[in-house]
């Protein structure tokens, strides 16, 4: 006599190629909730054929709840892993009140005030501060933030950055890519009283005023191959010392070697003595990132990382001291160095600033 298996049925899952795919992004993604990775690791591991119990002993869970994203998955696929909006109290603020809200915030300004804060827009709307400032959330408005910019003049702009982004992604062969620029009047600061440690419950505390004890100017070549840096502190930034440092940087680099230079337009940089000593060394090739676009040379960005970490929050008792300390961060940089990584190209760049163009064109400024 045939013997009907015992059990609970369990809904054969196939997946599609598709659905695989996505399951698996699910299972690994570190950005989802957790409980919806489990759900795609379960509805995995149901795809390969195992019961509920041995998918429930596997990922630490009940068969219960494998059998419930089983037969969620069975009926509406991987849509039915996410959990169902639940119903809550009506809003009591109407569309177009809210839209009414978002007007006056785009659309003008306090008599009295550069920009609304919560407050001052909850009083002129007559709604509470958290409600507009949920609805300000809800559409990423922050009207206390600005960003900065400056949109470069030169009339040869698009062809300086593909000069240059053409450089970072594809590097000549037998050459050395170099981002030259100088920090000038970095200053010796030196607090006039002595510093609070950092400790539990307190942070780090400084007096609010410093001593000045002089200043230095940083020269800097970034290897965009490997992040490693030439770097001389002057006490000034002329031509003389521009020149200075074109020398050290000439008798680092191996004679075999181009050396391609990327240069802001600073008049130090194009000085009829620089240039005279650039023409008799032709391995030499110079880059100039176009105007108001210093953000184009790579050296700026370890600018940003020496002031952060070693200049900023320090405490010097003369320029002899910050040299010092600016050299020890330079050999300790070289010697776990690595490069940026660049993924502009000229046509994502120029994209941009077209839309920003288009953006300023519609205030009529």
């Amino acid at each position: 006599m045939y013997a009907m298996p015992r059990g609970r049925f369990l809904p054969p899952i196939s997946l599609s190629s598709t659905e695989a795919d996505e399951l698996r992004s699910l299972a690994r993604s570190r950005s989802y909730p957790f409980s919806i990775v489990q759900r795609a690791q379960i509805v995995l591991a149901c795809a390969e054929g195992q019961t509920n119990k041995a998918v429930a002993a596997r990922l630490a869970v009940t068969p219960r709840s494998v059998g419930k994203w089983r037969q969620r998955f069975v009926a509406q696929g991987v849509a039915g892993l996410h959990d169902a909006t639940r119903p809550g109290r009506p809003r009591e603020i109407g569309d177009e009140r809210v839209m009414a809200l978002l007007n006056h915030t785009l659309q003008r300004t306090p008599d009295d005030a550069t920009h609304w804060s919560t407050r001052r827009m909850a009083r002129e709307a007559g709604l509470s501060h958290m409600t507009v400032q949920r609805i300000w959330s809800a559409f990423a408005i922050a009207p206390h933030r600005q960003r900065h910019f400056k949109l470069s003049t030169d009339p040869y702009f698009a062809e300086k950055v593909r000069d240059v982004v053409g450089l970072y992604l594809n590097p000549p062969d037998k050459a050395l890519v170099l981002c030259v620029d100088e920090k000038s009047q970095v200053q010796a600061l030196d607090r006039t009283q002595p510093m609070l440690p950092l400790g539990l419950g307190y942070v780090e505390g400084v007096t609010h005023d410093y001593v000045r004890h002089g200043t230095t100017t940083l020269f800097a070549a970034l290897n965009i191959a490997t992040g490693e840096v030439m770097a001389q502190c002057q006490h000034r930034h002329r031509h003389q010392e521009f020149l200075r440092f074109l020398k050290h940087i000439e008798r680092q680099v191996p004679t075999g070697l181009d050396v391609h230079l990327v240069l802001d337009n600073y008049a130090t940089h194009k000085h009829p003595k620089v240039r005279a000593w650039l023409a008799q060394r032709p391995r030499f090739k110079l880059h100039f990132t176009p105007t108001y676009a210093s953000w184009l040379n790579q050296v700026e960005r370890w600018f940003g990382h020496i002031t952060e970490r070693a200049i900023r929050r320090g405490s010097f008792t003369s320029v002899k001291d910050l040299v010092s300390r600016i050299e020890r961060f330079v050999e300790q940089h070289n010697a776990q160095c690595a490069p940026f990584v660049w993924y502009a190209t000229a046509d994502s760049i120029l994209r941009k600033i077209e839309r920003l163009c288009e953006r300023i064109s519609v205030t009529g400024h």
